[in-house]
């Protein structure tokens, strides 16, 4: 019943906007770990990057319906998330349950602030944009009403600036989708925003050189809102292009990205995450050697990242439910079927954090426990693949 009622704390700050300073940092986020020692946190659950301490899981916000019920599940399962210690990533999308899971994490972290269990330094927040979408407040309005009413009639963009996967990377309304999102999570900054499936969503309808083009202009339009501190850094979130050999149409090489990066802000870009599909059944990160880097040519993506200086965080380790019904062999003493998936994503090197979709209580109370036991190291985990292989 609790669960339920701590919603009804928040109900005060929904129609009360005021945006939270500040963004994730070395101090905020070295006390987040110190804290989560203390509440039974295995002592290498956190990964380090760019002197930044992320939790070995986070929670993912893609899943779930446009009710009320679901709101309240996912705003508390954050709040109890990041309470317990467990956590200090999450994931999201402006087009993510139409908006409505970026509104959730902004009620979330105003609870866990106003209840003076966090501050806003300790927790790193991500978000995505280039889908089109709708704002689920307004659930009569759907996706292409909304689009043709917020953007089109005004000017903003064109109808053709729509690819055939539903996805625009017009600066103009990359900008809008920042200063939405900003809006919806009740930010002043961002940790990290990702082009959202990019070439996914425009290799079949633009060339090679087009898409680089418009990738440039929208780091252009990232590299702009960093300079503003209203993002922190930039990446790009992906399906299948990391993941193909290089003779498929889809591929892309991550080397070329950073070069546009660097064209577009030097040494010193913003561009530092990627995020792939990686799993028990999606081995590709890991197995793949299709990248090239310098005169190196024959790493994975996850080798390529480590040398570029790229963090990784993975999605779907679950492959939403599926991998529990595969016979998945016992590894290192490890019989439970959750851990048994998690573990070998969660350790796998070069990679920060599993991206992990909860709502129910009984999901964050798994959650949590898995964060008590300590991922396997370095030999575990060479074992646990010559095991599952």
């Amino acid at each position: 019943m609790k669960y339920k009622m701590d919603i009804i704390k928040s109900i005060s700050l929904i129609n009360e906007y005021r945006a939270v300073a500040g963004y994730a940092t070395a101090e905020g986020t070295r006390k987040f770990m110190e804290n989560a020692f203390k509440n039974g946190m295995a002592n290498s659950h956190f990964r380090s990057f760019n002197n930044l301490n992320f939790s070995s899981l986070g929670i993912g916000t893609y899943l779930g319906q446009l009710t009320a019920e679901d709101d309240i599940d996912l705003e508390n399962a954050i709040y109890h998330s990041l309470k317990s210690g467990a956590v200090n990533v999450i994931d999201t999308a402006i087009n993510y349950r139409s908006m409505k899971s970026e509104k959730n994490i902004g009620h979330a972290i105003k609870r866990l602030i106003e209840d003076k269990i966090i501050s806003r330094d300790q927790v790193f927040i991500s978000t995505k944009n280039g889908y089109i979408t709708n704002d689920g407040d307004y659930p009569t309005i759907d996706v292409l009403e909304y689009m043709h009413k917020m953007y089109i009639s005004q000017g903003i963009i064109d109808s053709k600036d729509i690819s055939s996967g539903y996805n625009v990377l017009n600066p103009n309304y990359i900008r809008k989708c920042i200063d939405k999102s900003l809006t919806n999570m009740q930010l002043d900054t961002i940790d990290l925003v990702y082009i959202h499936n990019a070439y996914e969503s425009w290799f079949q309808d633009i060339s090679r050189s087009e898409f680089n083009e418009k990738i440039r202009k929208v780091f252009q339009i990232y590299e702009e809102y960093r300079s503003k501190n209203k993002i922190r850094y930039y990446g790009m979130a992906t399906w299948t292009c990391f993941r193909l050999p290089r003779n498929e149409e889809g591929y892309l090489s991550l080397e070329d990205m950073v070069r546009i990066a660097e064209d577009v802000a030097g040494k010193d870009h913003g561009f530092r995450f990627i995020q792939l599909p990686y799993n028990l059944a999606y081995r590709e990160a890991y197995s793949l050697r299709n990248q090239t880097v310098n005169s190196d040519n024959d790493l994975t993506i996850l080798e390529a990242c480590n040398k570029l200086n790229i963090g990784v965080f993975t999605s779907v380790p679950l492959l939403q439910a599926k991998l529990f019904d595969v016979k998945i062999p016992d590894y290192l003493g490890i019989d439970n079927q959750l851990l048994k998936i998690v573990q070998i994503t969660r350790s796998t090197p070069n990679v920060i954090a599993p991206l992990l979709g909860q709502k129910k209580l009984n999901h964050v109370k798994e959650n949590i426990e898995l964060a008590k036991v300590a991922p396997l190291n370095n030999s575990e985990f060479n074992e646990a693949i010559k095991i599952l292989n």
